[in-house]
Order: structure tokens, then sequence, then C-alpha cells
């Protein structure tokens, strides 16, 4: 008999995913909390500015908006100039959903994020009525 043809082919997307999920960094809501608060910002400096011998350049070449570590200067130059780089910070720009949006979106909590959009929508209105009645004086 000749060798079996197509054999192993079943198990390889299994393993494949699991190759792929072992070198997922951080998620775009982790590293936007990193970025914008205060605390987690003040920790990630403080990492930073020592030297680390079991990290690539020894921890001193990093993307904040990536969560990536580089072996030289030149290396992170040439990562901020790309593309995947480019698609990350403007992915970070946007604010991430928050719980309370991911609860209306399901249907739970609708009434109080309603209630909320009511509130802001009528602080707005007052302020704008506000503005109106100064100009009319």
């Amino acid at each position: 008999m000749g060798p079996v043809t197509g054999r192993g082919k079943s198990h390889s997307k299994t393993a494949k995913y699991a190759k792929s999920t072992i070198r997922m960094g951080r998620m775009l809501d982790q590293i936007h909390d990193d970025i914008n608060d205060p605390d987690a910002k003040l920790k990630l400096d403080e990492k930073l500015g020592k030297l680390d011998e079991e990290l690539p350049g020894l921890g001193q070449f990093y993307c904040k908006p990536c969560a990536k570590y580089f072996e030289t200067e030149h290396a992170d130059v040439e990562h901020r100039r790309g593309k995947n780089h480019k698609k990350r910070v403007k992915l970070l720009k946007e604010t991430p959903y928050s719980q309370a949006e991911a609860e209306a979106g399901v249907g739970l909590g609708v009434v109080t994020l309603q209630k909320k959009r009511a509130a802001q929508a009528a602080q707005k209105l007052s302020a704008v009525a506000e503005v109106k009645d100064a100009m009319q004086e």
C-alpha cells in the first residue's frame, strides 16, 4: 500500500488556532486603559524605565499602542512607520464599549441608558435656552 494522503488535516485547524491564540497580545480595551488611566500609566512608565534582561532589547524599545518590545531602535522606528501600527493607533483613538452599552445591546438596562441619554439631552436644551435668553437681554 502507498502512503495515505490527507492524514492529519483534520487536526491541523485546531493546532493552527491554538498557536495563534498563544501569541495573542493585549486587547484594545486593556491598552486603552493603560494609556488613559493615570495609575496604570505611571506603573508602565516605571516598568519601562528599568532595564530587564528577559525582554527584547532589554526592554528599552516599547510601542505602547501595540504592546510590543523591539530589539533595536531601528526595528521600533520601522514598526511605527508600518500599516499595522497606524491601524492600531487609529483604533485606540475610539473609546471602547462600556459594560452598560454591552448590556443595552442585549436588552438589559435599556431603560437606565435611555434615562441617561434623556437627561443629557435635557441638559443640552437647557444650556441652549440659557444662551438664547442671555443673547436676548
